[in-house]
C-alpha cells in the first residue's frame, strides 16, 4: 500500500526526521491562509499516488498568499495521469543549497534490507541508478543488528556530505531506518533530502509503501488507503478475504489455493489461452464468497470463460458445486463455465454440477483445454 507525501512524512516526524512546515487540505481558500501563516512563500504540492508531479505541474512555488491560492486552486482542478488531485500540500519554501537521495527497500537477492544514499537527489533515481549507477552508495543492513553507526557514516562520506551534517545524517538513516522497520514497509524513501541555507538536513518528500500483507498489525495504516489508485476489483476481494490480481487474458479462473491458482494460470497458458486474473478463494469458501468471486471475475468484459479448479480436501466436493450453483443463482450470466472437481466426493460433485448442464473435466489440462476453445470460439 502506497502512502501519501503528507502522510509519509507526517510518519517521518513521528520518528524524529525533520520536516518542514506543512499543512493539508482540499480548499484553494485555506491554502492562501495557510501561506500567510508561513510568511507567504510555500509550495503548493498535488497529493496523488503518481510520479512526475512535478514537470506535470503539480508542484509549484507561490510567492504570495494570493498566488498561492490562485495555484491552489488551479492544482486541485487537475488531473495528473488519470487521477484526481483531492488534496494538496502546503509547506513552507526553504532555500536549498543541495539535494540528497536516501532511502531503504528490500534486496531479495541479498535478502536483507538495503540503504541507499546518491548526491544526485531530487531526480528519479531509477534513472540514476540507470544512467549512473556509481552515483548510488548502497549498505545492506542485517535485521537483527539494524542499522550500525559506521554504516551511515560510510554512506555520509560515500556522497561527499560535509562533516558538520554527519551527525544529523546520521540521525536521520537510523530514524528512517527505525519508520522503515515499525511499519512493516516495503520502501522508506526521501528525495529530496535537502541541505538549506541554513546548513540544516531536512525531508523535503517522502515516500512509504507498506507490505499489505502487514496491515493487519496496522490498523492505523490502513485508515490512510487511497482507493482511487487501486483497482476496483481489488478492493473488491479485499472486503471477501478473496487474494486477486487483475490480468490481461481471456479466461476467469477460480481456484483454491495459490499454488493450485498458479499451476491453472500455467496449464491455461499451455492449452493457448491467457489467465484473466489470479483468483484464490481460500480453503471452505461458502457459496457467498464464490458468489463475490463470480461478480468480481465476470466484472471484467475480457472474460469470455470462467475456469473452476477446485481441490476437495477438508472441504467437499459435493458441498462446493452446490456453492457453486447457489452462487449461479445470484450472479446470473451467459458466460459459459468449466468446473473441475478433485478430491472427497468429486464424482458426487461432478454429477450435480453436469446435473445442473455445467461442463465438468476430471483433469486440469481436460479443464484448461476445454475453457479455451470455448473462450476462442466466443472470441471468433
Amino acid at each position: 500500500m502506497k502512502l501519501h507525501e503528507y502522510q509519509s512524512k507526517q510518519l517521518f516526524n513521528k520518528y524524529g526526521i525533520p520536516i518542514p512546515r506543512g499543512r493539508i487540505t482540499t480548499e484553494a481558500s485555506e491554502a492562501k491562509h495557510f501561506a500567510e501563516e508561513m510568511g507567504g512563500r510555500v509550495v503548493i504540492k498535488a497529493q496523488v499516488l503518481v510520479g512526475g508531479r512535478g514537470k506535470a505541474g503539480g508542484i509549484r512555488l507561490a510567492r504570495t498568499p494570493k498566488e498561492a491560492e490562485e495555484l491552489a486552486a488551479m492544482i486541485l482542478g487537475m488531473e495528473l495521469k488519470g487521477l484526481p488531485v483531492r488534496k494538496i500540500l502546503v509547506d513552507e519554501a526553504v532555500n536549498i543549497t543541495k539535494e540528497i537521495y536516501l532511502g531503504i527497500t528490500n534486496d531479495r537477492a541479498a535478502r536483507r534490507p538495503v540503504m541507499m544514499a546518491s548526491a544526485a537527489g531530487g531526480v528519479d533515481i531509477e534513472e540514476v541508478a540507470r544512467t549512473s549507477p556509481e552515483k548510488i552508495i548502497k549498505i545492506h543492513i542485517d535485521p537483527l543488528l539494524g542499522l550500525r553507526d559506521y554504516q551511515a557514516r560510510d554512506l555520509a562520506v560515500g556522497i561527499d556530505l560535509p562533516r558538520m551534517l554527519w551527525r544529523s545524517f546520521s540521525d536521520i538513516a537510523h530514524n528512517l531506518w527505525v519508520a522503515y522497520q515499525a511499519n512493516d514497509a516495503s520502501l522508506a524513501e526521501i528525495n529530496p533530502l535537502v541541505i538549506t541555507s541554513e546548513q540544516r538536513l531536512l525531508a523535503l518528500d517522502g515516500k512509504m509503501v507498506v507490505d499489505d500483507n502487514a496491515l493487519f498489525r496496522h490498523p492505523d495504516l490502513n485508515e490512510m488507503r487511497d482507493l482511487d489508485v487501486e483497482d476496483w476489483a481489488e478492493v473488491e476481494a479485499r472486503k471477501f478475504g478473496l487474494s486477486y490480481i487483475s490480468l490481461q487474458g481471456e479466461i476467469g479462473c477460480m481456484v483454491n489455493g495459490a499454488g493450485l491458482a498458479m499451476a491453472t494460470m500455467d496449464i491455461i497458458k499451455l492449452s493457448g489461452g491467457e489467465p484473466a486474473n489470479f483468483l484464490d478463494i481460500g480453503g471452505g469458501a461458502g457459496s457467498e464468497k464464490v458468489a463475490a468471486a463470480l461478480r468480481i471475475i465476470l466484472a471484467d468484459a475480457n472474460v469470455k470463460a470462467v475456469l473452476f479448479n477446485i481441490f476437495g480436501g477438508i472441504t467437499r466436493c459435493d458441498e462446493v458445486a452446490r456453492g457453486i450453483l447457489a452462487a449461479l443463482a445470484d450472479v446470473k450470466t451467459h458466460v459459459p463455465m468449466v468446473v473441475r472437481l478433485v478430491g472427497t466426493n468429486a464424482e458426487e460433485g461432478r454429477k450435480i454440477l453436469a446435473d445442473a448442464q455445467m461442463a465438468t473435466a476430471e483433469t486440469l489440462l481436460e479443464a484448461a483445454q476445454k475453457a479455451v476453445a470455448i473462450a476462442k470460439g466466443a472470441s471468433a
